[in-house]
């Protein structure tokens, strides 16, 4: 697998279009020339009466689906999400992701980060100026709709289809769209999250709407995963409930899962690969491993009069209390260690830090920067 190569600097701080691109815009900050609706009542196939049948995909489908998913190669069995280069005003520069065949990735970061807006560009629902994105083998800009067919997405809000529609209809017409829609696994989901399907999306909570795109994003068994803060809306018992959802379609298919959270204990027995999103700007990307290798608190004993060392690099933090200290270091230990005594500090004690407390002083660094 060939390693993420950054975009030259003319693709940087570009700006993005929306979802609907083939409505023109005026200029560079105009209103849309008509007002936007969902991508759902966008699919002429959701504006018709509720008395018609789902209708079934024209053979090109897969090419020409602007706003439904499309039909999927499966012999196409690639995991690969690639994100590079891209940016988008006040929202995201310079991002340069790389998510391994199988990982699972948490994409932390503050709210406002830019979060939602990766993933969108990711699955081609907004549209960079530079740069290029590549999910299961799959340009984004150029197969928007294959791609979006082998990616089982929870979006950030909870427009999950017309208020009108029953949710059973809506599997339904998804089920049209997806030839790997397993109507018996899709059952047993909203059994287990306790949905019941002859019920209207508009008389849904904001947590059942969040259970039903549970299902709906993993009823396909796709081979990539895209949760944008999955948790939300949800209480502690259907919380816990998803995650276990998820940690099955893991074991089971293989696939790769790319999910954005700003609550690192939720997928701190999942992840396995770590990006953080700072400000538009992915200030760290690496496995766990590296984390705790690369980052640990360190108790230092001071003599008296001690000054801190000016050449001690990726110090994160600093915590004072008489002699003693605590730091957060990123960097190899054994050059910390030499720096330290060198300057004439003892080392006491070094710990490497919980998954959520890495992030937090890694998102704090961010910030700052």
């Amino acid at each position: 697998m060939s390693s993420a190569v950054r975009a030259p600097s003319s693709d940087r701080r570009a700006r993005s279009t929306t979802i609907a691109q083939h409505w023109p815009m005026n200029s560079r900050n105009a209103r849309w020339s008509r007002p936007r609706a969902s991508a759902w009542t966008r699919n002429s196939s959701f504006r018709r009466s509720a008395r018609s049948p789902p209708r079934k995909p024209r053979s090109n489908d897969h090419a020409s689906c602007r706003h439904g998913p499309a039909l999927a190669r499966s012999g196409e069995r690639r995991r690969r999400l690639r994100r590079r280069g891209y940016g988008r005003s006040a929202a995201l520069t310079d991002i340069d992701l790389l998510v391994p065949e199988g990982a699972v990735y948490m994409l932390a970061g503050e709210n406002g980060a830019g979060k939602s807006t990766l993933l969108r560009l990711l699955l081609n629902l907004e549209r960079p100026t530079g740069g290029r994105a590549e999910v299961a083998g799959l340009t984004a800009d150029q197969h928007g709709a294959r791609v979006r067919a082998r990616v089982g997405y929870v979006p950030e809000d909870f427009d999950l289809a017309p208020r009108w529609m029953t949710v059973g209809r809506c599997f339904a017409e998804r089920a049209v769209y997806f030839p790997a829609w397993d109507s018996a696994y899709a059952a047993a989901l909203c059994r287990r999250l306790e949905i019941d399907v002859s019920r209207r999306i508009g008389q849904l909570s904001k947590g059942q709407v969040r259970r039903a795109q549970i299902v709906a994003a993993l009823a396909h068994r796709p081979p990539v995963l895209m949760l944008d803060e999955p948790s939300d809306g949800l209480d502690p018992a259907a919380r816990d409930t998803v995650l276990e959802l998820v940690s099955d379609h893991l074991s089971q298919t293989g696939c790769t899962i790319l999910a954005s959270t700003h609550l690192i204990y939720e997928l701190d027995a999942l992840a396995d690969q770590v990006g953080v999103l700072s400000q538009g700007r992915l200030t760290a990307q690496m496995s766990r491993d590296a984390l705790r290798e690369t980052l640990k608190s360190y108790r230092i004993r001071s003599p008296e009069g001690w000054a801190t060392a000016p050449d001690i690099p990726g110090v994160l933090h600093r915590g004072q209390f008489g002699r003693e200290h605590n730091w957060v270091i990123r960097g190899d230990e054994a050059d910390i260690v030499g720096r330290i005594a060198q300057s004439g500090g003892e080392v006491r004690e070094i710990a490497p830090l919980n998954l959520h407390d890495a992030v937090v002083h890694l998102l704090r660094q961010g910030a700052t920067s």
